[in-house]
């Protein structure tokens, strides 16, 4: 089993930085992707961006292509998402997931399915005001 802890959201004016991290703990040599959800009030959740571990790929959706950034501390078991030119339209629920699927290829087709991820965080709120 794998635990996953958010934190790191808040407030913020459009056009400022927030840096999400998202702490694993346990069976941590298992996730094998990792990545980054959204959910706004109404809207179904999406994926924002995911690392496979094995190569370092990344992905991201086109809505945060350009301002935001997934990395990974593999010494502190930390997945971090750093949040630049932040829009009102970034406001959301932000959640971490991770799975031991070793896959790449796999990933590189599924990573915005909230599904394919076994583990999941609760999530950190991030609120963009205008």
């Amino acid at each position: 089993q794998v635990q996953l802890v958010e934190s790191g959201g808040g407030s913020v004016q459009a056009g400022g930085s927030l840096r999400l991290s998202c702490v694993a703990s346990g069976y941590t040599y298992s996730t094998k992707c990792m990545g980054w959800f959204r959910q706004a009030p109404g809207k179904e959740r999406e994926g924002v961006a995911a690392i496979y571990t094995g190569d370092s790929s990344t992905y991201y959706a086109d809505s945060v292509k350009g301002r935001f950034t997934i990395s990974q501390d593999s010494a502190t078991n930390t997945l971090y998402l750093q949040m630049n030119s932040l829009k009102p339209e970034d406001t959301a629920m932000y959640y971490c997931a991770a799975d031991p699927d070793s896959r790449n290829w796999y990933w590189s087709k599924n990573w915005g399915n909230w599904g394919a991820f076994g583990y999941r965080g609760k999530g950190t709120q991030v609120t963009v005001s205008s």
